[in-house]
């Protein structure tokens, strides 16, 4: 016998008093800080899967207790979350909580004496030099939309941009003459970065014909516009890095990220100052960089056990 659909649990929902309150949180940070769409997009997912678990315990966000954090992160985990997700979350909850007690909405932080979970940093996969140049030859340029990929591709590894920031490009940010490029990165900050000769070429060749064949007549300030005068979402670069990378023959595992590491390593491998690296990735942290001299150093071992004679 088939049971009522009037019976039936449904998942439990954020309550609108709590929608109101992450959303005026959201508009502070995007206000304040400036971050990033995805940035708030993830604090709120990660704070709405919390207000809908204490909705079903009868608790509203704003009044969750240190014992109702502990409780959810331990469900978190029965339900299979890796601890990089739960610090990620936790850390979504505490600037929450941490804006609640600065507008004085709160009394006391629930999160202030919840350790982090311990992570163990994890390197950034990359590419070697010999896998980026097959890689980077893997489009066809006789047609436009390969001449574009191939232009997208130096680009990225000449410069070391986010997938995210290379889409979104438009061609006043573009300065062929001097070879470099304005880039607003995470917190609205602004940084140039040079191109170098390969990459300027390529963009020069794909900017003097291929672009206009794949605009046909229509008008886009994106850089690399697709057929509908739109920009290639990140999503669909990743698609097209790994259709290349099979192509290409590449075993590596990739992430979005690969070629912004590749350059990365590679810059530090043949001797580049820390600091410059840092500042052409856009971090505001140093020690977010010097994650890649880990990567570098790693690369090194490996080369010299493999060559030398005693390795």
């Amino acid at each position: 016998m088939q049971t009522d659909k009037r019976l039936r649990k449904k998942p439990e929902t954020a309550c609108e008093a709590d929608i109101r309150e992450i959303e005026l949180f959201l508009d502070a940070m995007w206000t304040e800080r400036g971050l990033a769409d995805n940035t708030l997009a993830a604090y709120r997912a990660d704070l709405l899967s919390l207000a809908r678990w204490l909705r079903g315990r009868g608790r509203l966000l704003i009044d969750m207790r240190r014992e109702d954090l502990l409780a959810f992160l331990a469900w978190r985990v029965e339900q299979g979350a890796l601890p990089r997700s739960s610090a990620r979350q936790l850390s979504s909850i505490r600037r929450f909580f941490h804006y609640q007690l600065r507008e004085k909405r709160v009394s006391d932080d629930p999160t202030a004496r919840v350790e982090m979970p311990s992570l163990g940093r994890p390197l950034p996969r990359t590419l070697s030099e010999t896998e980026v140049e097959k890689l980077l030859l893997a489009p066809d340029t006789n047609n436009p939309l390969g001449m574009r990929d191939r232009a997208m591709l130096e680009m990225l590894y000449a410069s070391g941009l986010r997938v995210s920031e290379l889409v979104v490009l438009r061609t006043p940010q573009v300065n062929l003459q001097q070879g470099s490029l304005r880039v607003t990165g995470k917190g609205g900050r602004e940084r140039l970065v040079p191109l170098g000769d390969t990459a300027r070429e390529w963009l020069e060749r794909f900017v003097a014909g291929p672009r206009n064949d794949i605009l046909r007549g229509r008008q886009s300030d994106y850089l690399f516009p697709t057929r509908r005068t739109d920009y290639m979402t990140r999503q669909a670069f990743w698609h097209m890095i790994k259709r290349y990378a099979r192509a290409a023959g590449i075993q590596s595992e990739l992430s979005p990220h690969t070629l912004r590491h590749a350059f990365a390593t590679h810059m530090l491998n043949h001797g580049a100052d820390l600091r410059v690296v840092q500042m052409l990735l856009g971090h505001s942290d140093l020690a977010t960089t010097q994650i890649y001299t880990h990567v570098a150093s790693e690369r090194l071992q490996d080369l010299h056990g493999k060559h030398h004679p005693r390795g």
